[in-house]
């Protein structure tokens, strides 16, 4: 088996638990044959001959802000092949003043209107036999439910409903993108919007989707 490179990212805000968060996943990479390397500094983005032997970047790094240079790195080793993975804050709430990053994402967070609420995650009935969420019929939760904007560029595998109570500033009910896949030059790119604790990283059908999202994202030979 031809060894690919993984590059970790993590930091940013405490509450998202970067480094407990991105350990889950990381024997599981290595099982499947790649060569992990963690950084806990946007630094190494900007070194452009490192990141063009990465094949993965898992990027757990919530709110913060990223140097130009830093961006720019990070938008070219997608383009040109690498996969970006994550999830919850640590890739949907990332450098909020950077529009480049959400034009890579593909969406932005901007609220979640309940700390805490039970809410589902659906899986869109045309894709449930996408390669990422196939068996998985929908997901019920207990957690911050993201509201994100989001663009027309990206597959959409799941999504989640935000109901209005009676004192809701919005008037029907709005649903948005919690699972999404794109495509950007070559590389590819996969979020969930599930994730904010380890807790909720276990869950199997987090967990299953999130590997298998990491997998898909990745550079292919």
């Amino acid at each position: 088996m031809t060894t690919r490179r993984a590059l970790v990212v993590r930091g940013g805000w405490e509450g998202h638990a970067p480094v407990e968060s991105t350990d889950l996943f990381i024997p599981f990479l290595r099982a499947h044959g790649f060569d992990v390397q963690v950084e806990d500094s946007l630094e190494v983005y900007a070194d452009e001959p490192y990141m063009s032997t990465v094949d993965l970047i898992v990027q757990c790094w919530s709110i913060g802000e990223i140097l130009a240079d830093e961006m720019h790195g990070l938008r070219v080793a997608v383009e040109n092949g690498a996969g970006l993975a994550g999830w919850h804050g640590g890739l949907i709430d990332a450098f909020r003043n950077a529009t480049d990053y959400q034009h890579l994402i593909g969406a932005q967070f901007v609220a979640h209107p309940d700390d805490f609420i039970e809410h589902t995650v659906e899986i869109s009935p045309d894709r449930s036999d996408h390669p990422i969420v196939e068996g998985v019929s929908q997901i019920s939760i207990t957690s911050e439910q993201y509201w994100v904007l989001s663009d027309g560029a990206s597959d959409v595998l799941a999504t989640t409903t935000h109901v209005p109570r009676e004192d809701s500033p919005w008037h029907s009910p709005v649903t948005v993108p919690a699972v999404w896949t794109r495509s950007w030059g070559r590389g590819h790119v996969f979020a969930c919007t599930i994730g904010h604790s380890p807790a909720e990283l276990e869950i199997p059908e987090v967990r299953t989707i999130i590997e298998r999202g990491m997998l898909w994202a990745a550079r292919t030979a």
